[in-house]
């Protein structure tokens, strides 16, 4: 099974919003440079037969731009594990209910995500910045053990910031 977790887009400061933070959108900024992102990661071309994202306005609308792009729209479905404090026993969970598939994408949020990835890949660090996407391949998905493919930082999928 390959593995994609997609780190949500820049949300601006979360001081800065005046309402609840899981209804913090991305900021303008942020939603541009998704749509470059999603360009890239198109050209990836990633086997994916499900989009999962956290309920969370910021990773949703990280979620709807990259499925929107792939011309996956129909696959995309919110999980509330993947709230703030997913964790490897969600992973779990997903995996377990959907071990079957070949490509999965998730849409989330750190420092859940460079966790769950460590944890799965032997323990090393690793660190999902705003827009990272990163491929874990699995061979039996029940085990939670993988291969760390690769880790795109958001500067090589859209290396040119929005002005």
């Amino acid at each position: 099974m390959e593995l994609y977790f997609l780190r949500h887009g820049d949300a601006g400061a979360a001081e800065d919003w005046k309402g609840r933070d899981s209804e913090r959108p991305l900021s303008r900024e942020g939603a541009v440079r998704m749509e470059k992102e999603a360009a890239a990661i198109a050209l990836l071309r990633p086997t994916l037969e499900l989009i999962l994202t956290s309920p969370l306005v910021r990773a949703r609308q990280t979620a709807e731009i990259v499925a929107k792009k792939l011309r996956l729209a129909e696959l995309l479905v919110e999980e509330e594990r993947l709230s703030p404090g997913f964790a490897a026993a969600d992973l779990a969970g997903i995996l377990a209910e959907r071990g079957s598939l070949r490509g999965l994408l998730m849409v989330g949020h750190e420092p859940d995500f460079s966790r769950v990835i460590s944890a799965c890949t032997g323990g090393g660090r690793v660190e999902c910045k705003k827009g990272s996407l990163v491929r874990v391949d699995m061979d039996d998905p029940s085990s939670l053990k993988g291969i760390l493919v690769w880790l795109l930082p958001p500067r090589v999928l859209a290396p040119n910031p929005p002005s």
